[in-house]
């Protein structure tokens, strides 16, 4: 099995490279301040730790969704515009066009030797889709690759059952920690730190690296309540954390 590399870039931005693809997820690379959605604001308190131009080109752009400014911002939509390919959900086509392709969950799409599956993915509590809108994680896989996990902006660990069920087991779960949350929405909209550690247990992930635990006022749980909750579940030794510009090998 060849390897796995991820550059951390800040909040839900990573660098993924495997199987000599790059692909990179949720693009954020705003400058600090406040963002405006729907009801509300959500505000940065940190920028990128690297620039788009310094990350170079990308094969394409995994886009859990588009309709949140924390993960696709002004700087985001600039790059999707450069990028050969794009996957998204039916909505973010909708609105973005191309170079959007849509996946629904479960179906898949080739990048190079990599296969890549639309996931589903629950963005808060049940019920509240109507608020959220949808979302998509990933599942990235091919011959003689790791299998990794992405799970977007999910919160549902029934959801991840699912996916282990149907997919697992994962050699890398990427998971959205932070248990972010906003007052439109009674609950959390991301993984906590606890569940993102019964995440990595349902889906036997032997590397797990969380993102968007991070750089927004809305995210309630930082680095240490991962390390804390990881250690509580006996696999400290699986979290990776990462650092704001860090490459992390796998």
């Amino acid at each position: 099995m060849t390897g796995f590399s991820l550059r951390y870039v800040g909040g839900p931005t990573a660098l993924i490279e495997t199987g000599g693809v790059r692909l990179l997820t949720d693009p954020t690379f705003d400058g600090p301040g406040e963002y405006p959605v729907v009801g509300r604001a959500l505000a940065k308190t940190e920028g990128p730790a690297v620039s788009a131009y310094h990350l170079g080109p990308v094969d394409a752009v995994l886009l859990s969704h588009d309709q949140h400014p924390d993960n696709l911002d002004a700087a985001g939509r600039v790059l999707l515009s450069t990028t050969p390919l794009t996957l998204s959900t039916r909505a973010a086509r909708e609105r973005l066009g191309d170079p959007v392709r849509a996946l629904d969950p479960w179906q898949s799409a080739s990048v190079g030797p990599l296969r890549v599956t639309a996931l589903p993915a629950r963005h808060g509590p049940e019920g509240t889709e109507h608020v959220t809108g949808p979302v998509l994680g990933f599942a990235l896989d091919g011959e003689g690759l790791p299998r990794v996990y992405l799970s977007g902006d999910n919160a549902s660990l029934e959801v991840v059952a699912q996916i282990a069920e149907r997919l697992g087991p994962f050699d890398v779960a990427v998971l959205c920690a932070g248990a972010a949350r906003t007052s439109l929405v009674a609950g959390n909209l991301t993984f906590s730190s606890a569940d993102a550690a019964r995440a990595a247990r349902l889906l036997d992930a032997r590397a797990v690296i969380p993102l968007h635990f991070e750089h927004w006022t809305h995210v309630t749980e930082g680095a240490d309540a991962l390390e804390r909750a990881f250690a509580e579940a006996g696999l400290a030794e699986r979290l990776r954390l990462p650092r704001p510009g860090e490459t992390l090998t796998v």
